[in-house]
């Protein structure tokens, strides 16, 4: 039986531009775009339609399933809790981050990640989650245990996404010790002298382990035809590397220097949304306002906060940028570098994934969202 549903008076976000007319959403995918408005169908009363929002990276989940310091919530309750707040803030496409390798600062023991997605998938095939969860491992490259913990995950379908990160001081995210101090120092109380010595074995793991663990994880990505993103790109020098990984996604460079040539090298540039809704990176880096200026900046993640991702390109547009190429940064342009190639734009034949959004002015209001044509908020 065919499944229709009619949209009318719509301002409709397209790649180019904004049309004014109807959409037409039939079995899961769009139908049909057409200017003007229709007596039959459903009154959007000149509420934007965009497409539905990609999230490349967001470490939400894992404040649910670890909202404390050693306490681990139900995963199929933080999923949904997750999930919940996912889709009301328009994201119908989420990839979830799992964290992979643990070491004296933290991280999850091997098996808790690997029972996350499982559950995951369960929780999908029981149809209790609303937007399509695909996962993204986070892979601490410095761990002695990372390829250990990614071995789990080798047979894993949904794994779409692969980032190398190495948080180790005096590099990349942590080029400074100014902010490493407040992580690490501060928060764990520890002595100076105590601190020297944690900094010290960060770094020797780092030069052990990095370099090798990069290779088996790129080799590994492109044998299986999984996405790699770069993480915390500060040099030249880091770029040429992500470039002989064969990677596609530069997430959160920490210069302009870095951003520039990755976006150069046929990179999309990632930054995070809550960068732009603040207008400053909450770690004391580059300003995510800054790279959009220059042009160099292609994709938005919610990072810690999932509703950033629907607020930041309204922000951009009223800076300037076309609202249609604003909402391409968190719709279009993610599903693309992870090749989604059947959502991300609203187009004939392509997925019907479809968010109302009202904005009068400031903070923008998600009114409905459709994944695959099926109101799911």
């Amino acid at each position: 039986m065919t499944r229709e549903t009619v949209l009318s008076n719509a301002r409709i976000v397209l790649e180019d531009r904004i049309l004014d007319g109807t959409l037409v959403l039939r079995d899961g995918l769009i139908a049909d775009i057409s200017e003007g408005s229709s007596a039959a169908g459903e009154e959007m009363e000149g509420d934007f339609l965009i497409p539905g929002l990609v999230e490349l990276h967001t470490d939400h989940l894992e404040a649910h399933y670890s909202p404390r310091p050693g306490v681990r919530w139900g995963k199929t309750a933080a999923i949904q809790a997750h999930d919940a707040q996912v889709v009301t803030s328009g994201i119908t496409t989420v990839f979830d981050c799992l964290r992979l390798g643990s070491d004296e600062d933290g991280g999850f023991e091997k098996g808790e990640m690997r029972a996350m997605a499982d559950a995951i998938a369960e929780a999908q095939s029981e149809d209790r989650l609303r937007a399509q969860h695909l996962i993204h491992l986070r892979c601490e490259v410095s761990t002695d245990n990372v390829l250990d913990h990614y071995e789990e995950f080798e047979e894993e379908p949904l794994v779409r996404l692969v980032s190398l990160m190495d948080h180790a001081p005096g590099q990349r995210q942590f080029q400074t010790m100014d902010q490493y101090v407040l992580y690490y120092q501060k928060k764990r109380g520890l002595s100076d002298a105590e601190f020297a010595e944690f900094c010290k074995r960060q770094q020797e793991l780092s030069a052990r382990y990095a370099k090798p663990h990069r290779d088996a994880l790129a080799a590994s990505c492109a044998a299986r035809n999984i996405s790699v993103a770069s993480h915390d790109d500060a040099t030249l020098e880091h770029v040429e590397e992500a470039i002989g990984y064969g990677i596609r996604l530069a997430e959160f460079p920490t210069s302009f220097e870095a951003a520039k040539a990755s976006h150069g090298a046929g990179m999309s540039v990632l930054m995070g949304a809550p960068n732009i809704v603040r207008g400053k990176s909450h770690s004391g880096n580059i300003a995510a306002r800054d790279l959009a200026e220059m042009g160099v900046l292609d994709v938005l993640s919610s990072d810690y906060v999932p509703f950033s991702l629907m607020h930041a390109p309204f922000i951009l547009a009223d800076e300037g940028m076309s609202l249609a190429k604003a909402i391409a940064m968190v719709s279009t342009t993610p599903a693309r570098t992870v090749g989604l190639d059947d959502r991300g734009a609203i187009a004939k034949g392509l997925r019907a994934d479809i968010v109302r959004v009202r904005r009068p002015s400031g903070v923008p209001v998600v009114r409905s969202v459709w994944r695959q044509g099926r109101r799911v908020a």
